[in-house]
C-alpha cells in the first residue's frame, strides 16, 4: 500500500466529512487507506462515519487522548510505505497526494513533507513553513520582528521566510495540519511525542526528523485549506502554553533558556495589559449577496430560502463568468461552491484566485445537506443546514 492518511478528530463532525470526502477522491488513483481516529466525540462524528463512510477504519477512543497519542494510535495500524497526518479542519485537492507521493520519490534521505496551507478565505497561512524555533527565533516571532525585518535573516527564520509561499525547498519545521512521511521514519523517531504540550507536537518530530539526518520540504505545488489557522490574537492564555510548549522543546533537545523564560514573561504582561483595553471582538458583518457556483439552479431557490436572501445562479459550466460577477466595489459577498459539480482542486482554486475581504467562502459537500467553511483565520469556522 502506497499511503495511510491519519485524521485525528475531536468534534467538528461536519469539517470531518468534508475532509473525508475530499481525501476519498485524492485516494482515487492511489493504493490506499484512511483511518479517522475519534478522541472521544459527543457530536455524532462516530454515528456519521459509520453511516457515510462504513469502509474507512474508525478508531473510537473512549478518552480524549490528545493530539500526539490519538495519532500514535492511528500510525499503529496504518499499512502504507507513507503516512499522512491530516487534520479534519482540511480539504485537499483530488491530485494533491499525486503530487507528493511523486515528489517523495524523487528525494533521497526524505524526511517530512508539507504544503502550502490556506484558510477558509484563500489566504496563504505563514505556519505551513517554520524554521526552529531557538530562544532568538522565537522571541522574533512573539514581538512581531519577523514582520518588520522581514527581509533580514536575523529577524525572518521563525517563518522560514528564505523561501516564498510559492517556492519549493527545504525547511526546518513543518505543520501538524499537514505532513506526508514515510511510516518507518515516524516509527523510527517515535512518533509524536506523548508528553508534548500544545504548540510543540509538530515542531518536536520535524525537530527529531532532522536529527536523523533527514530532510524537511515544503512543497508548494499543491494547496489545502486549512480552515482553523493560526490565530493572530496573542493572549495571555496563548502566551502561556506558548512558554509551555517552547519550555518543553528546550529541555528535550537544548538547554533551558534564562533569556527566552524572561521575556516570555514580560511579553505575558504586556499582552495581559493590552487586552484589558480590547473591547469584545467584532462580529463579522453578513453577506449583502450571495453567488451559488453549481448547475443546479432548483437548488439555488432553497438557498434563497434559507439564507434569507437572494441568491445569484452561477452555472459551472460557465464559470469565465465568475470573475466579472463578484465585481462589486465595497459589497460583502459570500461564494457558495457545490462540490456535486465544482472539483475540490476547483474550490481551492476558486478561494486563491478570488481572495478578497469582501469576499467569504462556503462549500456544499457532495451528497449532503450543509454548507461549510470559515470567514476568517481566527475563527474555526462554520457551518449552515439547508434542509
Amino acid at each position: 500500500m502506497e499511503l495511510s492518511v491519519i485524521i485525528l478528530n475531536y468534534n467538528v463532525r461536519y469539517f470531518l466529512e468534508l475532509c473525508v470526502l475530499s481525501v476519498q477522491e485524492a485516494l482515487s488513483a492511489i493504493d490506499g487507506e484512511i483511518i479517522v481516529v475519534d478522541n472521544d466525540s459527543d457530536d455524532g462524528s462516530c454515528l456519521m462515519m459509520k453511516s457515510r463512510f462504513p469502509d474507512v477504519l474508525l478508531i473510537e477512543n473512549k478518552e480524549n487522548s490528545g493530539f500526539p497519542k490519538g495519532n500514535n494510535i492511528g500510525v499503529a495500524k496504518a499499512k502504507g510505505k507513507y503516512i499522512c497526518i491530516l487534520n479534519p479542519d482540511t480539504v485537499v485537492a483530488e491530485d494533491t497526494f499525486v503530487k507528493i507521493l511523486a515528489f517523495a520519490e524523487e528525494k533521497k534521505d526524505l524526511g517530512i513533507i508539507g504544503c502550502k496551507l490556506i484558510d477558509g478565505t484563500g489566504n496563504f497561512l505563514p505556519e505551513s513553513k517554520r524554521g526552529t524555533p531557538t530562544p532568538w527565533v522565537a522571541f522574533t516571532k512573539i514581538f512581531g520582528l519577523y514582520k518588520i525585518f522581514s527581509n533580514q535573516k536575523l529577524f525572518n527564520q521563525y517563518y522560514a521566510q528564505h523561501l516564498s509561499e510559492n517556492e519549493t525547498g527545504n525547511v526546518d519545521i513543518l505543520v501538524g495540519a499537514f505532513m506526508v512521511m514515510e511510516r518507518e521514519l515516524y516509527l523510527e523517531t517515535g512518533g509524536f511525542d506523548e508528553d508534548c504540550f500544545m504548540y510543540a507536537d509538530d515542531i518536536d518530530l520535524s525537530y527529531s526528523v532532522l536529527q536523523k539526518q533527514r530532510k524537511n520540504y515544503y512543497f508548494h505545488e499543491t494547496s489545502v485549506i486549512h480552515y482553523k489557522g493560526e490565530s493572530t490574537v496573542k493572549d495571555e492564555k496563548y502566551m502561556r502554553r506558548f512558554q509551555e510548549a517552547m519550555e518543553f522543546f528546550y529541555r528535550k533537545h537544548f538547554r533551558r533558556s534564562l533569556f527566552f523564560s524572561v521575556f516570555i514573561k514580560v511579553g505575558i504582561f504586556l499582552f495581559s495589559f493590552v487586552k484589558m483595553f480590547l473591547g469584545k471582538p467584532k462580529l463579522n458583518p453578513l453577506p449583502e449577496s450571495y453567488v451559488f457556483f453549481s448547475s443546479n439552479e432548483i437548488l439555488c431557490g432553497r438557498l434563497s430560502s434559507v439564507l434569507k436572501n437572494k441568491v445569484v445562479f452561477l452555472d459551472f459550466k460557465k464559470e469565465k463568468m465568475v470573475n466579472s460577477c463578484l465585481v462589486s466595489k465595497g459589497k460583502r459577498i459570500e461564494v457558495i461552491l457545490d462540490n456535486q459539480y465544482v472539483s475540490f482542486k476547483k474550490c481551492i482554486e476558486i478561494l486563491e484566485t478570488l481572495k478578497h475581504k469582501s469576499i467569504t467562502f462556503k462549500i456544499l459537500p457532495k451528497k449532503a445537506n450543509f454548507i461549510i467553511g470559515s470567514n476568517s483565520k481566527n475563527e474555526r469556522g462554520e457551518m449552515m443546514k439547508i434542509e
